[in-house]
């Protein structure tokens, strides 16, 4: 009997792989547990036209990343904030502040979780920022901190 593996089975191979086995083993085991399904030419279709509609989509979100990494690389943004009597900023500007001022100034969204301040801001100044987009892009925002 041909199965074709959806996930991964420790002593038989990877997903996607389609491997003979017994009949008891592929029908009660794997089938059963929903860990193959067996290799019949509609399946495999089916299996091959999924996989290439997800490499597609793939496809297409890396390239709204590169754009979207490209704009990033070209914007500026100014965030103001509250000024103390020596001169430092109160507090320091977070990544919540800045993903809120994308969304605001440029309607740009991006996770605050996807924001990387290497050391805390703390001063006025022009800072770099990194952005993850995700399929390993990355992209450097400026950022112009300006005390009020």
């Amino acid at each position: 009997m041909k199965v074709l593996l959806i996930k991964d089975v420790k002593s038989l191979g990877k997903a996607g792989e389609v491997k003979e086995v017994k009949d008891g083993y592929g029908k009660n085991f794997l089938i059963g547990k929903g860990l193959a399904l067996h290799a019949t030419n509609d399946v495999l279709k089916k299996y091959e036209a999924q996989k290439k509609r997800e490499k597609e989509i793939e496809a297409e979100e890396i390239a709204q990343a590169k754009t979207l990494a490209e704009k990033l690389n070209a914007t500026k943004l100014t965030i103001k904030h509250k000024l103390g009597a020596n001169g430092h900023l109160i507090g320091s500007v977070t990544n919540k502040e800045i993903s809120d001022a994308l969304e605001k100034d440029f309607n740009i969204t991006i996770d605050k979780k996807n924001i990387t301040v290497d050391k805390k801001i703390k001063a006025p100044g022009i800072y770099e920022i990194d952005c993850k987009l995700g399929h390993a892009v990355h992209a450097n925002l400026k950022i112009d901190i300006i005390g009020e």
